[in-house]
């Protein structure tokens, strides 16, 4: 149906629907429902003469903030305009000549990689396998390898790896020379998880990238980060790249919303109770298998005969179709989990699509 490669093309979904796109509940993007955090938005308000001076082009005040939310030094860290910049700086930098990567993912490191010239070795993850990776991707980890890319969580099953198994990675990546790209986008909606980055300081090969612009609701402004401890690497990285990339409310952003507890408290207390209740409604559906993801989007297989995506987007609901992940096909579907009321319509929608398919309507 679309021509976009990600979720959250409300313009294009108002356009086939023939409805103003602010008519639709759009489950395809991946937002906190919070939505941008007061404090930030009284921020921006205070700070709007900043749109007429050039940013630091250090973004020095922004960095600290990253590094003491992080509790890692400032040289480690580098941000960006949003995180997908940053994949395709980095993928420049590293210039891997032979790439595996786990299938499905997110599209833009394909495309990254192609965009040097590199080999990509797919790494299929299977329903059968619980769409999970176990101890045979560490022999998949040879020596012709020079690059691994992991999302954790994964994008689109919001599914995390085991604990012992990415330890085994990041170790087996360190003695084979593989640069090892862990994309931890989501990771700040599992509470106190601190992803990879106690693996840092003795694993120079670890690169992890991440991004604020879900979590805090503010994927207008692009925020992102990079994290690695070699800092002569980022040294480099940091110099190569064009001046002034991040504007200056997309910093104020970083600066802000990083120390606002209440905000992530609150956050946490919504998903921890809304992925349960869409999980149990999505799972109690017929023709619908669920995974229990740990991020804040659910992954299902729909096997009903009808169109589910454009069944519910006439009736002004747009899901994720994962059909162009590679692995994937047009069974597969990505929903955000949104407020109790939105999520109560998608389930109601899917009902009646149900109803009408056992009727053979």
């Amino acid at each position: 149906m679309f021509t976009s490669n990600h979720g959250g093309n409300i313009r294009e979904a108002g356009a086939l629907a023939g409805v103003d796109p602010a008519q639709l509940i759009d489950f395809s993007a991946n937002i906190n429902p919070l939505g941008m955090p007061a404090t930030l938005r009284r921020a921006i308000v205070d700070n709007l003469d900043a749109a007429q001076r050039y940013p630091d082009p250090e973004y020095l005040t922004l960095h600290q903030a990253l590094a003491a939310h992080l509790h890692l030094p400032l040289s480690w860290l580098m941000a960006g305009n949003g995180e997908t910049e940053l994949i395709f700086q980095l993928l420049a930098h590293l210039a891997p000549r032979h790439a595996l990567l786990l299938t499905p993912g997110f599209a833009e490191y394909r495309r990254a990689l192609t965009r040097v010239g590199c080999r990509i070795t797919d790494y299929p993850l299977t329903e059968a396998d619980g769409w999970q990776p176990d101890s045979r991707l560490l022999s998949a980890l040879t020596p012709d390898l020079d690059c691994l890319v992991l999302c954790t969580p994964n994008n689109p099953t919001g599914l995390m790896p085991e604990r012992e198994l990415m330890q085994a990675i990041v170790a087996r990546c360190a003695e084979q020379g593989i640069a090892l790209v862990v994309d931890e986008a989501f990771i700040d909606f599992i509470p106190d998880a601190t992803g990879c980055t106690g693996w840092l300081a003795e694993h120079p090969n670890l690169w992890i990238l991440r991004s604020l612009t879900k979590f805090y609701a503010i994927p207008g402004l692009r925020l992102g980060y990079l994290i690695n401890s070699d800092a002569s690497r980022m040294a480099a990285l940091r110099a190569s790249r064009e001046p002034w990339t991040i504007n200056a409310f997309a910093a104020l952003a970083g600066e802000i919303v990083l120390n606002d507890e209440a905000y992530q408290q609150a956050t946490f207390h919504w998903l921890e109770t809304e992925r349960r209740f869409l999980w149990q409604a999505l799972n109690a559906q017929p023709f619908i298998t669920v995974w229990p993801g740990e991020a804040n989007y659910l992954f299902f297989r729909y096997d009903g005969e009808q169109d589910l995506q454009r069944r519910l987007l006439a009736q002004h609901i747009l899901i994720r179709s994962c059909a162009n992940y590679p692995g994937l096909d047009p069974r597969y579907f990505r929903v955000a989990v949104k407020s109790r009321a939105d999520n109560e319509a998608l389930i109601a929608a899917l009902a009646a699509i149900s109803h009408d398919t056992n009727r053979g309507g």
